[in-house]
């Protein structure tokens, strides 16, 4: 039972979420929007439609897709259009997302591209803020199946092969004043060190990968380093990631030195959902080997635990269970509507929050304005729980969608609202 106290306060909760929320990120345009499209049907109209439709071809494999084109009067959106060259018999073009949210969303019926009457030309456009950074799927002739279901579709989606930006095997959109680019390309001249080995885990009877950034100039004696612990551990060297926002951010002088591990799977889906044995693992064998080793991580207030999605779950969950290691908690698009299996209510972890008196925490957190409803609502519904307990917190929500093209962008933001040398 909750108690009256924790009800109290989830009411208090309920009215923080009333506040005005940031402008909508992104907005199904008209067909004759884009200012490439309607040159493209003048031309057709004026002459000869079939070398019209080649040239317009050329083009788009010179620059690419999607098309991005300014909006004439506002400089804050784009118009970003989506295009497929049919080659062969094609009834349907979808762009979907599934659960990473983002423009396509779960029902590819309502984001179907049209063609251009007489062409091999598919495509819809968007109006879309500048500061988005989301990924995508393109589906050709496809079933029309909801993916909001747990059953195989029968047909699979695939990247754009006009887009030649790929995270894993999906496409994305980065548009100019998406937050962190930057800092997520290699441009520090000097960089540190990432050396890959294995950890056994007595506490799990396991083993798994981790990967250790050291800095410039790392030396394992003297002060001791500031420490950051993320789960996930492959992607946080690669598709976040994080060695390079390091580099560039030590670099520029925003942060101090630091040392991270980033602890890779060995059973993410049990391990990463408020499993006490692996919080312990991270607590009692990860920092104290991370201290023995890289002269890291002996203050709390200078160890930072991260994670995305169910590893931002963990990383919260980690730090609730062991605030004397970790005083700070970096999660983005946390999955706060994790519940177990035997419990009917969901967000169980916000509820302890709720029941339990308040850590000595320093929290970011961060989550999608382009994620389906219930993340983006169980992320809100933990911040105002943490603002009704006192707790210190940087909260924020970045245009984009489930996945790591809009981490690696957000990720420095709320690295700095911890740890910038500028903010201490």
């Amino acid at each position: 039972m909750r108690g009256h106290a924790g009800t109290f306060l989830l009411i208090i909760a309920a009215a923080w979420s009333l506040e005005a929320q940031p402008p909508r990120p992104f907005y199904r345009a008209n067909p004759s929007d884009s200012p490439r499209m309607a040159d493209l049907k003048k031309r057709m109209d004026a002459g000869n439609r079939a070398e019209a439709v080649i040239v317009f071809w050329e083009d788009v494999r010179k620059a690419g897709a999607p098309l991005i084109e300014p909006v004439p009067g506002d400089p804050h959106y784009s118009w970003v259009t989506f295009l497929w060259q049919a080659k062969e018999n094609t009834v349907n073009v979808a762009i979907i997302d599934g659960v990473a949210g983002g423009i396509g969303g779960f029902d590819p019926s309502k984001n179907l591209m049209t063609r251009l009457a007489g062409t091999d030309v598919w495509y819809r456009t968007y109006k879309v803020r500048n500061d988005a950074a989301f990924t995508y799927w393109i589906s050709p002739n496809d079933s029309l199946e909801s993916l909001n279901t747990t059953s195989p579709r029968s047909t699979k989606p695939q990247a754009d092969p006009l887009n030649p930006r790929r995270v894993g095997p999906q496409s994305y959109v980065e548009l100019p004043e998406a937050s962190g680019v930057s800092l997520a390309t290699a441009s520090s001249p000097t960089r540190g060190k990432v050396e890959r080995s294995r950890l056994h885990s007595q506490i799990l009877n396991n083993e798994r990968d981790i990967w250790v950034y050291t800095p410039p100039g790392f030396e394992s004696s003297g002060q001791s380093y500031p420490l950051i612990v993320t789960m996930d551990g492959s992607q946080y060297v690669s598709d976040l990631p994080v060695p390079v926002i390091l580099d560039n951010l030590i670099a520029q002088k925003r942060v101090p030195p630091m040392v991270a591990i980033m602890v890779g799977n060995a059973g993410r889906g049990p391990e990463l959902s408020c499993n006490d044995r692996f919080a312990d693992f991270l607590a009692s064998e990860v920092v104290p080997w991370m201290r023995k080793n890289y002269n890291a991580g002996r203050d709390p207030a200078r160890t930072i635990v991260t994670g995305s999605s169910l590893g931002g779950l963990a990383a919260m969950f980690a730090a609730f269970q062991h605030p004397e290691v970790f005083g700070n908690v970096l999660s983005q698009s946390g999955s706060y509507w994790w519940t177990p299996s035997e419990d009917p209510e969901r967000s169980w972890l916000t509820r302890q929050f709720v029941q339990s008196p308040p850590r000595s925490l320093k929290i970011s957190m961060s989550v999608g304005l382009m994620e389906v409803p219930d993340q983006l609502d169980t992320n809100r519904h933990l911040r105002d729980v943490l603002i009704a307990k006192g707790y210190a917190l940087h909260y924020s929500e970045f245009n984009g969608n489930h996945g790591y093209v809009s981490w690696r962008d957000d990720f420095a933001g709320r690295l700095l609202d911890l740890a910038g040398i500028s903010t201490r």
